[in-house]
């Protein structure tokens, strides 16, 4: 794995946290708490913007916890002379769901870091209650410089 991001530093998480402001996961209050090649952890305090009008979490805001997890992730853990990913395909499966006042963490790990593809597979687990909310998996493509 590359240091391409020398900016991150030995310590990424304020980094990560900083250059999320203005973007989707800095407006939905995405917090990293943990980042090191391979891995990431992170949180997020529901508030009515991440709900749904029936009072459940939306869907979209459980997607856009974990595909940022493992984005950050596969920021911090590309090969030798990549510049950067895109996702190239993502799949979930929900299995609860938060309120309003609860904290959901994200987890994401490296399942294959190859020269071309990551694959990232992350868990959404409500903090309160300990049970997972959704499992996802995506699959990044590596991008050099042309």
């Amino acid at each position: 794995m590359a240091d391409v991001f020398p900016e991150l530093g030995d310590n990424p998480v304020p980094q990560l946290n900083a250059m999320q402001e203005g973007f989707l996961p800095g407006e939905l209050g995405l917090e990293v708490l943990e980042a090191r090649q391979g891995y990431l952890r992170s949180q997020v305090k529901v508030t009515k913007k991440h709900m749904a009008p029936n009072g459940f979490m939306h869907a979209a805001s459980v997607i856009a916890l974990l595909d940022s997890a493992a984005g950050y992730g596969c920021r911090i853990s590309l090969p030798e002379g990549g510049a950067g990913f895109t996702t190239i395909e993502l799949k979930s499966n929900f299995l609860g769901t938060a309120r309003e006042g609860d904290t959901v963490l994200c987890e994401a790990r490296l399942a294959h870091g190859g020269h071309m593809t990551q694959v990232w597979d992350a868990v959404a687990t409500h903090q309160e209650t300990g049970k997972t909310i959704a499992l996802f998996r995506c699959t990044q493509m590596v991008l050099y410089p042309r």
